[in-house]
């Protein structure tokens, strides 16, 4: 999140602000067309969108059937088939994420189960290059909320559980059933889609006393990581350390669904990077934690360890109509990456 500047940043938080301040009351009703300017021209036949539900449900069975087949024990294939075959049905930070599945473990990361799943689809029209779609479904016995798109073929892009206690907000739909996506600059709610992942990057690394405090809602994925890498800090530079973390929007991708209260349900990817170097003596060794164990054989480094953390969210985001912090209600992360000496 460094990468974006302080003047940038308060230039930011100053912009969301103002427009969370801006609203004084209801939003005007659109004009009404007056009776006698309709004509009785019949319309034209609607275009079959870019992609319908029933595509959608064929799209969700063929991936959770072809993620069981690679994940099966009984599949021959060698490690880089495997990882080649998951790079072909992932993408975005979810490929990441799969990718140390697959490392992790020998090749062997752990089998699904998958329940039916609800689709929400965008009504996108043909021409639309990077359709996509979401779907809740219980995975291994918990919510979640996945996102498919489509480039020269449909592959996962974000997954994230909901967190106790959560539900998916209602998801507006038209008469058909399909959804509306919201714009990545859009100013009728909160915080813009576009703005969503640097807002929470900041929440995370400063908390209550960044620029951006108060429009994400306090908790174990906001302000909590802030308190937990202010103490790591502290802990370090008693130990004869450095310590660093740092949170980025990267170039995920952003999905962003309109909510019936008008608010907006985004999807969107953080990387997490956590740096320790040695400051004192080579002696001082930086223990390397089990979970890295996988990417650096050896339980003590001498000189720097750092780790790459990839998370992906969910995030209700209330309209500007009803100003409030959005709530983090979604989220899946793991370790992707470790280096050191």
């Amino acid at each position: 999140m460094r990468a974006y500047g302080r003047r940038g940043m308060l230039a930011l938080a100053a912009g969301l602000l103002a427009g969370v301040t801006a609203c004084t009351g209801d939003a005007p009703r659109p004009a009404t067309t007056p009776a006698a300017a309709v004509t009785t021209t019949p319309s034209p036949a609607a275009e079959e969108p870019a992609v319908t539900p029933a595509q959608a449900a064929e799209e969700f069975t063929a991936f959770t059937l072809t993620d069981d087949s690679l994940r099966g024990s009984t599949w021959e294939s060698t490690f880089e088939g495997r990882l080649t075959m998951a790079s072909d049905i992932t993408t975005g930070g979810q490929w990441q994420i799969t990718q140390a599945a697959y490392v992790s473990t020998g090749s062997r990361p752990p089998r699904r189960q998958w329940g039916a799943p609800t689709l929400y689809v965008p009504r996108f029209p043909r021409s639309e290059r990077a359709p996509w779609f979401s779907a809740l479904v219980t995975r291994d016995g918990r919510q979640t909320l996945l996102t498919f798109t489509k480039s020269d073929h449909w592959r996962l892009s974000s997954a994230a559980e909901l967190l106790p206690g959560q539900e998916l907000p209602e998801i507006a739909l038209d008469a058909e059933g399909y959804a509306s996506v919201v714009a990545a600059d859009d100013k009728s709610v909160t915080i813009s889609p576009q703005f969503i992942g640097p807002v929470h990057a900041s929440v995370a690394e400063t908390g209550t006393a960044g620029v951006t405090a108060g429009l994400l809602g306090a908790g174990p994925l906001t302000t909590d990581v802030a308190e937990q890498i202010a103490a790591s800090r502290e802990q370090a530079k008693n130990e004869g350390f450095s310590y660093d973390s740092i949170f980025s929007a990267d170039n995920f991708p952003v999905y962003a669904l309109r909510t019936k209260d008008g608010g907006a349900l985004i999807q969107y990817s953080l990387s997490r990077t956590t740096s320790t170097t040695t400051k004192t003596a080579e002696d001082d060794y930086i223990p390397v934690p089990e979970q890295a164990r996988w990417a650096i054989s050896a339980p003590v480094l001498r000189r720097t360890l750092k780790l790459t953390e990839t998370h992906q969210y969910a995030t209700a985001v209330p309209p500007l109509t009803n100003p409030s912090a959005a709530s983090v209600i979604a989220h899946d992360g793991v370790l992707t990456r470790a280096s050191g000496q």
